[in-house]
């Protein structure tokens, strides 16, 4: 056990904050260590180790695994890990590897139990001992975690970057404008489109923001293009035989369709019509694509890996795409199977035109001429979202759907997730358009469970 020996610290070190990192953060974040200013960042060996069983592999966290010992390799150089090394970049701290435990604590004691969570808590607990005079913190994105540490004393905090500070606030992607200018409102009839000053007034216009403008017993859809700089109407269109139940869903459609628009982003609880409005609308447009993606990150349920289940890969998967092919049914079950369209789906698949399969099998691949649906977003990482849209190339639209609400991975929530990350970042760009669908329109059956359960 190594000894204990309380080090001097000067004024301006005593500032600067000492973040210890679990597991999780380097995971959601792998460039995290960045993300801290001039302060010092630790990482315990148990870390170290714990990443390294995650080094093999597709997926997003043997990715962010495999990239973070890149990194730590890079600048450590010739020096010992024991010792604190520069981290990159102007107006970073320090970082080093911590081995040591304290003597006077033990979590593993504590607890009851040998785990790499506790283990971690003892490298904390240790740099705090280890110097008195500054703040020691334990970053983890694990709320377990963080509730031992405090039990232990210790400082701990969730890790922020990228995290939504208002939800309240999210973008929605529509307003509704009552007391509009009747005169906007019979040329947007009349014409299609119209000026945004009189209806908007000072307020800046959002590039592909919805609105719904009422006047008395008058009302119309619109919709502002940043291309023009006007309002334009937005009319009920109808994607292979779906038709648009509310106003939110003729926003959603809209957008799906709109070929300058290329990112399209959908929140909404289930019933809403994310999924299959998406899909209809990717049908539509079926011959301005080379191929149609619908694809889902995999998250077993009760954390349970998908090696539990039994049968082949194709075996152990179906059960998660099944909502993605549940979708693709309704849309086929609007036709008669003698009708062309009913053929047309069946050919796409047997074709691999229409493509359903989980997210990992698409991770990494470039995406031209592709309409690609990512169902199920607020599943992911807003370093995995960033990632799917810089894989897009020449001609390719994609749509991300999902609740924030209804998130199945341990270590995101509301604010973290992915699809709230890119919803906030990305609103008023020219290429992308988003619309939270509030009205579910499954069924009354579902609609009283999303109302009162």
């Amino acid at each position: 056990m190594p000894r204990i020996t309380k080090t001097r610290t000067t004024k301006v070190e005593a500032e600067k904050k000492i973040f210890v990192l679990d597991t999780s953060v380097i995971i959601y974040d792998h460039n995290a260590i960045k993300n801290f200013a001039e302060h010092d960042v630790v990482v315990p060996i148990t870390v170290l180790e714990e990443l390294d069983n995650f080094k093999k592999g597709n997926d997003t966290k043997n990715y962010a695994a495999r990239e973070f010992t890149r990194y730590i390799d890079k600048i450590s150089g010739r020096n010992t890990l024991q010792d604190w090394v520069n981290i990159n970049g102007r107006g970073h701290g320090m970082f080093k590897i911590e081995m040591g435990q304290s003597k006077t604590r033990d979590a593993e004691k504590i607890f009851g139990e040998r785990k790499a969570d506790h283990r971690i808590l003892n490298a904390a607990l240790y740099l705090s001992e280890q110097h008195p005079s500054r703040k020691v913190i334990l970053v983890t994105k694990d709320i377990n975690l963080r509730i031992k540490a405090k039990s232990l004393n210790l400082i701990a905090e969730d890790y922020e970057t990228g995290k939504i500070k208002d939800l309240s606030e999210l973008y929605t992607g529509l307003s509704m404008i009552d007391k509009a200018p009747v005169a906007s409102i019979n040329e947007l009839y009349e014409k299609e489109i119209t000026a945004t000053e009189p209806i908007l007034k000072k307020e800046k216009p959002v590039a592909n923001h919805y609105y719904i403008l009422r006047s008395g017993q008058k009302s119309v859809l619109t919709y502002s293009n940043p291309l023009t700089g006007l309002m334009e109407r937005v009319r009920k269109q109808i994607a292979f035989n779906i038709t648009p139940r509310n106003a939110e869903q003729t926003f959603a459609l809209d957008a799906i369709m709109r070929p300058e628009i290329r990112l399209v982003s959908i929140q909404g609880v289930a019933g809403t019509g994310k999924t299959l409005l998406s899909l209809a609308g990717a049908l539509e447009q079926r011959r301005n694509y080379h191929q149609i993606y619908l694809a889902r990150p995999v998250v077993p349920l009760s954390n349970k890996d998908i090696g539990y289940l039994p049968g082949d890969i194709k075996s152990k998967l179906n059960p998660y795409m099944e909502p993605l092919w549940d979708n693709l049914k309704f849309i086929k079950s609007t036709y008669s199977e003698k009708d062309k369209e009913f053929k047309q789906i069946n050919e796409m698949v047997e074709n691999e035109k229409l493509v359903v399969c989980p997210l990992a099998y698409i991770r990494g691949r470039s995406l031209s001429n592709v309409f690609f649906i990512i169902d199920e977003a607020q599943n992911l990482t807003p370093h995995e979202v960033k990632t799917i849209i810089s894989r897009a190339g020449e001609n390719t639209k994609i749509i991300f759907t999902g609740d924030i609400y209804q998130i199945d991975t341990p270590y995101l929530d509301t604010q973290s997730n992915g699809l709230s990350y890119m919803i906030d970042r990305l609103k008023g760009q020219n290429l992308y358009a988003h619309i939270t669908l509030t009205k579910g329109e499954r069924s009354e059956l579902a609609n009283l469970a999303n109302d009162f359960l």
